[in-house]
């Protein structure tokens, strides 16, 4: 028995939907061996560490960019943009909806 092997620690595999999907990745040799390492640090084999902690970065990266934070002052300007009245469309925007419903709208 190795050093390693001495302090896993097995973590129990919740069971989640039938996997129907397929994901294949291509990666290096010192990439692999990072991934081995860590997966058995946590008990886990090295498909799971992997799809487990993709899942979570994921997760994470779309919850930061699907909510908007704002500080004090840009709250208040949003709001207050917000509740302004419309202002009159500009030449060029007069002219670009003129040319959307010439070409886009169905006649």
């Amino acid at each position: 028995m190795c050093a390693a092997e001495a302090y896993i620690q097995r973590m129990p595999i919740t069971k989640g939907k039938p996997k129907s999907q397929r994901f294949v990745a291509r990666v290096s040799g010192e990439d692999k061996q990072l991934f081995q390492r860590a997966a058995i640090l946590e008990g886990r084999s090295m498909a799971t560490f992997v799809i487990v902690h993709a899942r979570e970065a994921a997760e994470r990266l779309l919850s930061e960019r699907q909510v908007i934070r704002l500080n004090e002052a840009d709250s208040r300007r949003f709001v207050e943009t917000l509740l302004a009245p419309p202002r009159p469309p500009t030449a060029a925007l007069k002219r670009a909806m003129a040319r959307y419903r010439r070409d886009v709208t169905p006649r």
